[in-house]
């Protein structure tokens, strides 16, 4: 990765906040505490930035409909979070794995 890749992943990521800024107050706490969970949970489709882009494109969509944000995703935020990386790889499952060892009784 060079020094250009790099500058366009910055500028890239600042208009990704600047999109998630112009949405009402409610939108953007529910993104927020979504945004939090995903970089703890880790899961390798995070890397990308489909995931948190999608969330941003249905977000504005529901907004631009006038629905407010748990009208559109339901009272658990939480269930609503793990249903979107429910099929995906985590980090953690990919160390596991180089490391030759079967994921503990949480794993999936």
């Amino acid at each position: 990765m060079g020094i250009q890749d790099i500058i366009e992943g910055k500028k890239q990521w600042r208009a990704h906040l600047a999109r998630v800024k112009a949405l009402p107050p409610d939108y953007q706490i529910v993104y927020k505490e979504m945004q939090r969970y995903f970089f703890k949970v880790g899961p390798v489709d995070l890397v990308e930035g489909n995931l948190l882009a999608g969330i941003v494109d249905f977000f504005e969509e529901g907004a631009a409909s006038g629905k407010g944000v748990l009208e559109l995703i339901g009272d658990d935020v939480a269930a609503f979070a793990d249903d979107l990386i429910k099929d995906s790889r985590t980090f953690a499952e990919v160390y596991q794995e180089s490391r030759g060892a079967s994921p503990g009784p949480a794993g999936k």
